[in-house]
Parts: C-alpha cells; structure tokens; sequence
C-alpha cells in the first residue's frame, strides 16, 4: 500500500475519531446550549474527511473482498441520548436524493448523527486491525451509500437550527 493511501486513511482515521469523541461528549451533556453549533462543526469536520475520501480514485481491495470483523458495537444508547438532548428539533424533513426521489421524507438528526458514526467506527475496527486499505474502502464505500447522505442532511439541518437561533430575533423597540 503507498504511502499516500496510508497517508490518508490516517487523517480520515483522525476525523472519525474526532467525531465519535465529540458525538459522545455532546450526547453526555458536554456543551450545554450550545450543542447545536457544536453539533455542526463536528458534522462540518467529518464531512471534510468524506469529500476527501470523494476526490480520490476508488479503494479497491484485492479480491473484492472485505474481511470479517465480527458484530459492530451497539451504539443506540448514544442515538438515544441524543434524541433526548435534541429534544423537539431532533425530527425534521428532508428531500433523500434531489435527483431521483424528491418526496420529502421525515428524518431525525440523531439517527443522521449515529448513522454516520456507526460507519465511521467500521472503518476505525479495520483501521485499528491494521487494515487502513480496508479501512478506506469502507470508509469511501459507505460514504457513497450512507454516511455521507446522513451527514449532509444532518449538516443541513443543524445550519438551519443555527442560522434561525442567531436570525429570528424579535426586533427590540425603539424608544423616542
């Protein structure tokens, strides 16, 4: 494997362990009022890992063949803290694909957020085997399938909570 594949399987490596990290902590409670914006950043910073993942020719493994890592780890109970730190915003709608399926179609930013780390974590366990080549191709496999939908919708989701908590302000009245 070259040097610039290593290269980047450990920064994308880097990024979903950032996310998984930040994830967890926002989910605990860590950020108060201000999971929102937090929650964006870290959907913006593993999104980077995504489009860079996009801009390279396809991972292809020998074989075709993905080795067996055995059950992924259960991360619900995270999907379900967030849910309840979300709270009201947590469902929201969205169009699935712009192109094929125009339907609007209910999500929930916490099921975007796990989905998306769920695929991350795949990809850490082949990564952490000693695997970065397929690491990679799950990476960028499931980035096309999966996660990086999620995470779009999710990205556009928390700018819209954002971008309406610092523009919807009630006008102040002006005194004379």
């Amino acid at each position: 494997m070259s040097d610039e594949w290593n290269d980047l399987a450990a920064r994308v490596a880097g990024h979903a362990q950032n996310y998984i990290d930040g994830l967890t902590r926002l989910a605990g409670g860590e950020g108060g009022d201000a999971i929102l914006p937090l929650l964006l950043m870290e959907v913006a910073q593993v999104s980077l890992a995504g489009t860079q993942l996009g801009a390279v020719q396809d991972v292809i493994l020998q074989g075709n063949f993905e080795p067996p890592l055995g059950e992924d780890p259960d991360i619900d109970p995270l999907r379900t803290a967030l849910a309840v730190r979300l709270g009201p915003v947590d469902d929201y709608a969205e169009v699935f694909d712009p192109y094929k399926d125009t339907a609007v179609t209910p999500y929930r930013l916490s099921d975007d957020l796990t989905a998306v780390a769920v695929d991350l974590i795949h990809g850490l366990r082949h990564y952490r085997a000693g695997r970065p080549l397929e690491a990679l191709w799950w990476w960028q496999y499931s980035y096309f399938n999966t996660w990086g939908n999620h995470a779009g919708a999710a990205l556009r989701a928390l700018h819209a909570l954002v971008a309406h908590t610092r523009l919807d302000v009630v006008e102040e009245s002006t005194v004379v």
